[in-house]
């Protein structure tokens, strides 16, 4: 029982949320599979709720009572609207599920509140596309770890290393050369 409780507990984190504690879970615990993918997504749901119900009425009232907080809603507001409104505008709502789907470090529901919190999507729609999106990282992690697992048990731990290196470069030089083209146009 401990070890679920574990599992719960970094699903809630803010920096590894499930992308953590599902890796976790099935290797170092050797759990099941959807009993972990169901405590992870579950403890990682718990934050994003109260984020989303209290996010809202802290800021106003540390805005309302501190005037360095009322100067720092509005930079943060005028900064993320200015940045991100565009996004926002040709993808959409459900733009904030790809988002929270993407299984990469601070992508998770943490930073899909505080995004949510930004541009004034109601809490029950929030939700909703969080959830959609935290469900969506979960399978995504789930199905990546269990590859994992497979490739080092049949071809060991260099093949595993190997295929990680291999992705984790491709990934960079795609990156880069994305990144590069963008600052061109």
């Amino acid at each position: 029982m401990a070890s679920e409780i574990q599992i719960f507990l970094l699903a809630m984190a803010p920096i590894g949320e499930l992308r953590v504690s599902i890796p976790v879970g099935l290797t170092v615990y050797n759990l099941n599979l959807f009993l972990v993918y169901f405590i992870s997504v579950i403890g990682n749901l718990v934050p994003v709720i109260l984020l989303l119900l209290f996010l809202k009425p802290i800021s106003k009232w540390l805005s309302q009572r501190f005037e360095i907080f009322q100067k720092f809603f509005s930079w943060i507001f005028k900064r993320a609207k200015k940045k991100y409104n565009s996004r926002m505008e040709k993808y959409g709502y459900p733009a904030l599920i790809i988002f929270v789907a993407i299984p990469l470090p601070v992508t998770g529901g943490w930073t899909a509140s505080l995004i949510a919190f930004l541009f004034g999507i109601p809490l029950k729609k929030a939700f909703s596309l969080i959830a959609l999106g935290t469900l969506t990282a979960g399978l995504i992690v789930s199905l990546i770890t269990r590859a994992g697992i497979t490739i080092e048990k049949y071809f060991g731990l260099q093949a595993l290393l190997g295929l990680l290196l291999t992705v984790g470069v491709s990934w960079l030089i795609y990156y880069k050369i994305k990144n590069k083209n963008y600052e061109k146009n």
